[in-house]
Parts: C-alpha cells; structure tokens; sequence
C-alpha cells in the first residue's frame, strides 16, 4: 500500500516576494507537484526560491475536477503544495473543497502560515482586532447583499472586507447609506507592495476622496465598530412610527431612523410592516 500523502496548503505572499518565508522555499522545493490558482504568477514565486516542481492549475472553475486528481498523487504518497494568488488558500480563494476531500480520504493536511491581507489591514487601521469580522468580498446585489450591510451597521467588531478596484466607490457608497457618512474606515491599497497606501477616515470623506481618483490595484477596507451607545430596536422602531405619523413612508422612515441610530434599516422596516397588517 502507498505510503500516505502530505497536502501542504501554503500562503504566499500578498504582494511582496521579501516576505516568502524560510518554511515555503521548502515546501515549494520540496513538494512533488504544485497546485495552483494561476500558474503564470505562481511560476514567478517558483522563480524566486529557485525551485521547479510540476505545477498544475486549481482554480474556482475547475477546482472539482482537478482536486480529484490531486487526491490521486496523495494516494500515490506524494507531496502536494497548494497556493493561490495571495494569501492562504481557502480564505476568499479557492481551496477548502480540496482540503475537506484530502482530510475525509486519510491524508495528512497541513499548513505553511504566512502573510495575510486581513490581519495587515487590521494591524494598520488601528481599530482594534482583539474581535473581528471577515466578510470576504461583500455580494454584488440582491437580498444577501442588503442583509451583510445591515449586519455592519450594528456590528460592535472592526469589519474587514475585499474590494475590487473597479467596486470600491460602489461598496463605500453602499456602506455609508447603511451606516451613515460618519462611520470610521481604514482603505489598505497595495499592501506590502511599492505603492503602499492606508487611507482612515470618515467614509463620507473616503468617497470624495476616491471619487476624484482612478482606483487601482488590491484594496483591503476595515470598517470600524459601531458605537455601544445606540438606541434599542424598540426604540429605533418607535422612533420610525412616529416619522410615519407626520407622513413619511415606512421606507423611507425606516432608512432615516437606521441612518441616525445604527439600528437595521431591515429590521426597522419589517417591524413597521408587522404593525401595518395586524392594525
């Protein structure tokens, strides 16, 4: 019978090749095939710590099939690296289908830790991150999209999300229509790389900021935690009540009462009409 396989799932570098550790030039001389997101920028890695193993492509559209056969080579005993872009695998990236296979076949699963854009652009917002929340990249439209920014608006932890260069002003416009254009936001562009650039501020001033810029290249935003000091539910609700007393429509009640107490602009609507069909 073979001897089990390793699945070595690597973090690469974010930007910067300095940051290539010790334990990846290994894991990448050492590993008998490579699997990776984008092969093109994987062999620029591959250059860098001089080693050449079999690199074959694992990426979102394909990953299905190919983990399959990356189960194969583990089933030979091989050592299998997997890496995506940037980052850890799994994390925003494709991945943890194929770990959750590996393990579930026997086969040995571990990790190579390096750099992380999340807890970098934590570490420089400077909100805090005893507690946080990663949202990855917030959904372009929809239901889901309207509930993850009501879920920010009441969030008591910093909020870190992936951003597009093409959808940044789109997401700080969406943001600040739930929160409101005072809430605190840290925008990490390019880290780690030559262009580095950590822009905090209120987020009203971050869209006229990047309003009048052309956005480009890898954006990390940390939102900061909303106040502990809000109104209650009830409170926000009774509020809006009293909006659609002097005429205003449940909507819009609901979106202005949100707006001003950081309360769910959702929860405040149903809850206006709840009270509308039972009266």
């Amino acid at each position: 019978m073979a001897e089990r396989g390793i699945l070595l799932v690597c973090a690469t570098p974010i930007g910067n090749l300095g940051d290539v550790s010790d334990r990846l030039r290994e894991a990448m001389s050492t590993a008998d095939v490579v699997f990776a997101e984008d092969t093109r920028r994987t062999a620029i890695l591959l250059q860098h710590v001089g080693a050449s193993p079999t690199v074959r492509s694992l990426f979102v559209g394909n990953e299905a099939t190919r983990s399959e056969e990356l189960i194969a080579l583990l089933d030979e005993g091989r050592t299998v690296a997997l890496v995506t872009d940037a980052g850890m695998p799994g994390v925003s990236d494709p991945g943890a289908e194929t770990v959750r296979l590996a393990r579930e076949r026997g086969h040995l699963v571990t990790a190579i830790p390096g750099p992380s854009a999340v807890t970098t652009a934590l570490a420089l917002a400077g909100f805090g991150a005893d507690r946080f929340v990663f949202e990855g990249f917030l959904p372009k439209k929809g239901r889901q999209r309207s509930e993850r920014l009501d879920a920010i608006v009441s969030e008591d932890r910093p909020v870190v999300l992936f951003v597009s260069p093409h959808r940044l002003l789109v997401d700080l416009e969406a943001i600040a229509g739930a929160t409101g254009p005072a809430r605190e936001v840290a925008i990490a562009r390019e880290l780690t790389k030559l262009h580095e650039e950590v822009w905090v501020g209120e987020i009203g001033h971050a869209i006229r900021e990047w309003a009048g810029r052309v956005p480009r290249g890898e954006f990390t935003v940390v939102v900061a935690p909303g106040t502990t000091d809000r109104v209650t539910t009830e409170e926000a609700i009774a509020e809006a009540r009293s909006l659609i007393a002097a005429g205003s429509a449940p909507s819009e009640a609901a979106r202005r009462v949100a707006k001003a107490t950081g309360v769910s602009r959702r929860s405040i609507y149903e809850a206006l009409l709840s009270g509308q069909e039972r009266s």
